[in-house]
């Protein structure tokens, strides 16, 4: 029985793997399955030419079969992929892996309860609790020098901003690539085929990002096919170019041919690996979207579909060319040529569907890496819309979308050549392969505990072909590589400035808190009043009372019953599980009725919408209350930043601690806790359902009582309408940061995320003027 149902679960297990594999086809692949499209029109573009003697064709192939196998196949799926961070993958999942085997988080209010975390392990690749000495020594120096700290950040937001231009680049080359074809499907000349081709490529770009709100989930199942069907048409035709036309083209996957081409083209075939390397565009997707599949499908995927089809499309194409050396130009070197007349517009419209789904890819992926900047504090907080109820990464940013949109049809009317945009998005794909081998040689050390030679060598031979393709690429700065460069300096200014007002504005917070004591003085006898109802002050501090507090009282000398000091942060996770969502405490004795509540998420955890975070706050409380240990409950916490005074709490959600309730029911038994009745008009019941206790202590209770009654009257937010100004004496630098560039991105930003939603009556902005 035992061996029957072991293998039933395998069965099941691989069915799932398998499943899995297949709709990475459509959302991990596109892009790199559509690159055939334009890889040897942009290596014989100017810099080579094709001769009889096929040396130059035999060379390009065989750098294309070795880069196909060493970058995506041996790097990316052997490789990198098992640095994953919970599942979870891309250049900040990297950086987030470091952030907790060292002390490099760029994240000012980082608490030690955070290492708790089940997803903070630190064994993640290894079982061995001894570390050696190198990764030790490694650990210790990134930790004491502060710009090393400024250097893996840079290097992380260098990844990322050409994340961003690649989902401006990869649109524009894939769908005018796609168009492109037309120029032999169609009579007129070549001097009118740029009339007819960029108006068409324009109109698929726009209503491809029109479309984006829809969400990828709507038209998500057509993907995988569309995919599959574009592969096995490349693999198709490639077969029967090479049967057809040339069927010892296999010998050019020698490396020999590398020397040769080398040897013979010189820097005309140096400066032609910046086209070679657009073969490799969307590896980094494999790994970037590895949080929506698992490392085996998309190794099976890779391995066993895209990686045999991708070479006998190469070898097709080259065999075709081999034949054909009257194609002087690249108006005729290129993919459509070798398709059979007869098939050609079939294939077009395969092509053009094929592009938009790489493209769809591209801008999904870019989505998803600003909302983990923002998160992560290094990105403007922008509206952020989930489209899919089942699939959490499947997002979309309004904003950005047609930030997006604009810049990829600028790019496209104004070079309307794969030639140049070949050599940008060369330049943007070759840059994120180099930031996370850098990345990757640190986590070998630090994370996998190997030998500090595996990394050397790692980054090393790695490091040395993707060098190559890079100096390749930045030699062409005038003939497009400019672009990419130009787009990730804005990004780059942004998401600094955005990163360096935060701080600033932390660290003026953190020196400006009020004391405890000044909290505790405060009684009705000196003129403060306690109003109904909960009062939730927003504040980015984890300990410690914020100015702005003070700031209201002095100005309006009351606060509500309960007053809830509320910090919503990330942690360099990618998922928090409920039960350990929130950490709870109390601020000065329990009569006071003041606690501190930190709401913990990952980068890639979905926030709730206000009602839901609102009970799952009152229930943290609640549950707190509840749990409290007898001899803490009249505890002043004398020392703020004492972090023992705050408990690990679960969201109501887990339906392990207290719930809340509302509707008309009757109280049964002293397992409910009803409200208090009162004399205005009737509302909801609300009621506090805990787990069953042999007994409730009476001060519980009427701490409970007291909780349910502001919670019947209303929650306020009491939020931060900061003011950020530079200090005098300050830099010219830091005044032109501070208060132009901060304040404007701070202007035009989103509020936080679970205020977004909270009714205008149900908001209180405090003004305040930071001296940064």
């Amino acid at each position: 029985m035992d061996l029957e149902n072991n293998n039933r679960i395998k069965k099941e297990s691989w069915k799932t793997v398998l499943t899995l594999a297949y709709q990475s086809l459509g959302i991990v692949y596109g892009d790199l399955s559509t690159s055939p499209l334009y890889v040897y029109k942009s290596a014989f573009a100017e810099d080579i030419h094709h001769s009889d003697t096929n040396e130059e064709i035999y060379g390009v192939l065989s750098f294309v079969f070795w880069t196909l196998t060493l970058i995506p196949l041996l790097k990316y799926v052997f490789i990198v992929l098992r640095a994953d961070d919970n599942g979870e993958g891309g250049t900040f999942a990297l950086y987030s892996l470091l952030c907790r085997h060292a002390r490099v988080s760029s994240l000012p209010n980082c608490q030690l309860l955070d290492e708790e975390l089940s997803a903070y392990k630190k064994d993640d690749f290894t079982t061995s609790t001894d570390k050696n000495d190198t990764s030790s020594t490694l650990k210790l120096t990134l930790e004491k020098h502060k710009t090393l700290h400024k250097v893996l950040l840079v290097l992380a937001l260098i990844g990322t901003c050409m994340v961003i231009g690649d989902g401006v680049l990869t649109p524009a080359i894939s769908v005018f690539s796609a168009v492109s074809g037309l120029e032999l499907s169609l009579t007129t000349s070549r001097q009118h085929h740029q009339y007819i081709e960029v108006p068409i490529a324009c109109v698929i770009l726009i209503l491809l990002f029109a479309l984006q709100h829809y969400g990828t989930h709507r038209v998500g199942f057509l993907f995988a096919p569309i995919v599959i069907t574009w592969l096995l048409c490349i693999s198709g035709i490639g077969v029967y170019n090479i049967v057809h036309w040339n069927p010892h083209v296999y010998q050019a996957l020698s490396p020999y041919y590398m020397y040769k081409f080398l040897r013979k083209t010189q820097r005309g075939g140096w400066m032609s690996l910046g086209g070679i390397l657009l073969c490799m565009t969307g590896s980094e997707a494999m790994f970037a979207d590895l949080g929506h599949f698992s490392q085996l499908s998309i190794q099976i995927a890779f391995s066993f579909i895209v990686y045999p089809s991708l070479i006998l499309a190469y070898m097709g194409q080259a065999a075709y060319l081999s034949k054909h050396h009257s194609l002087q130009s690249d108006y005729r070197i290129g993919f459509y040529v070798s398709v059979p007349e007869n098939i050609r517009w079939p294939v077009l419209a395969i092509a053009i569907l094929a592009a938009v789904v790489g493209s769809q890819a591209v801008i999904t992926g870019t989505f998803s890496i600003i909302k983990q900047c923002s998160a992560l504090g290094c990105f403007p907080r922008v509206r952020i819309i989930h489209t899919s109820n089942e699939r959490h990464g499947q997002i979309y940013i309004p904003e950005i979308n047609w930030i997006l949109m604009v810049l990829c049809l600028a790019v496209t009317i104004g070079f309307r050549d794969t030639k140049h945009l070949g050599n940008a998005s060369g330049l943007a794909v070759i840059t994120v392969m180099l930031v996370t081998t850098c990345l990757m040689s640190l986590v070998i050390v630090l994370c996998w505990q190997k030998s500090v030679i595996f990394a050397v060598g790692f980054i090393f031979f790695f490091g040395s072909i993707e060098a190559l393709y890079f100096s390749a690429s930045l030699i062409k700065f005038l003939e497009g590589a400019w672009v990419p460069i130009a787009l990730s300096f804005i990004f780059m200014m942004v998401m600094y400035i955005w990163h360096y007002g935060t701080q600033k504005k932390y660290e003026y917070d953190v020196q400006n808190k009020v004391p405890i004591n000044w909290l505790l003085d405060l009684s009705p006898n000196l003129g403060i009043v306690r109003v109904r109802g909960i009062g939730l002050i927003q504040t980015e501090l984890v300990s410690g009372i914020p100015a702005i507090f003070s700031h209201f009282v002095t100005n309006l000398p009351a606060f509500h019953q309960v007053l809830v000091f509320l910090c919503i942060k990330y942690v360099p996770v990618p998922h928090v599980k409920s039960e350990e969502r929130f950490l709870v405490g109390r601020i000065g004795p329990k009569e006071y009725h003041i606690y501190r509540c930190i709401a913990r998420y990952g980068y890639r955890d979905i926030h709730k919408d206000e009602v839901e975070f609102e009970k799952d706050l009152v229930c943290s409380i609640a549950e707190f209350i509840r749990s409290e240990k007898p001899d803490c409950k009249n505890n002043i916490q004398d020392n703020e930043d004492d972090e023992e005074n705050l408990t690990v709490v679960g969201s109501f959600s887990t339906s392990r601690g207290v719930r809340l309730s509302e509707d008309d029911g009757e109280i049964i038994g002293t397992s409910q806790l009803q409200r208090v009745e009162s004399l205005e008009k009737p509302k909801k019941r609300v009621r506090f359902v805990v787990p069953e206790t042999p007994q409730i202590d009476p001060g519980v209770q009427e701490e409970l009582h007291e909780l349910m009654e502001a919670r019947e009257s209303g929650m306020v937010f009491i939020l931060g309408h900061s003011y950020v100004r530079a200090k005098s004496g300050s830099s010219l630098i830091k005044k032109i940061a501070i208060d132009y560039g901060y304040d404007f991105l701070r202007r035009n930003s989103r509020g936080p995320s679970y205020a977004v939603s909270v009714p205008h009556a149900s908001t209180l902005e405090v003004g305040m003027v930071y001296r940064v």
